[in-house]
């Protein structure tokens, strides 16, 4: 298996909006989370995160999920002279998503909890078009 993190991304996003659109929260919520992961670890790539042979990052501290993963762009993306224009939000909207939520029952997904995390794996979206546009990824 090689790692897409790109296609991943793309992937996790398009499901998860269809779901948000259907109020399937729960399931909308965890790939918002995946979403996030992956776009943000495609570009913590061009920002010089190493990958090993199957395309995983090969730093232990880079394989995280969207709860930690925030933190670890911004370590990237501040060391890289192109990543000055690729910044996040200033707020940390996963603080409170866990990739074990997806265990959770349904009914403790609502929208006010799932939106920012909607909102913030389309500002990675965002992040991502510019930087295919830049050529960066």
């Amino acid at each position: 298996m090689i790692t897409d993190f790109l296609d991943a991304h793309h992937r996790h996003l398009n499901d998860a909006d269809s779901l948000f659109n259907a109020s399937r929260l729960a399931n909308a919520d965890h790939l918002y989370g995946m979403a996030a992961e992956c776009g943000l670890k495609r570009l913590m790539m061009a920002f010089g995160m190493q990958i090993g042979s199957t395309g995983d990052p090969k730093q232990e501290k880079d394989k995280q999920h969207a709860d930690k993963v925030w933190v670890r762009y911004e370590t990237y993306r501040s060391g890289h002279v192109q990543g000055l224009q690729y910044g996040l939000p200033s707020t940390f909207p996963f603080d409170d998503w866990k990739a074990s939520q997806r265990y959770e029952k349904e009914e403790r997904f609502y929208y006010a909890r799932v939106e920012p995390h909607h909102s913030a794996a389309h500002a990675v979206h965002a992040l991502l078009k510019s930087a295919e546009r830049a050529g960066l990824v």
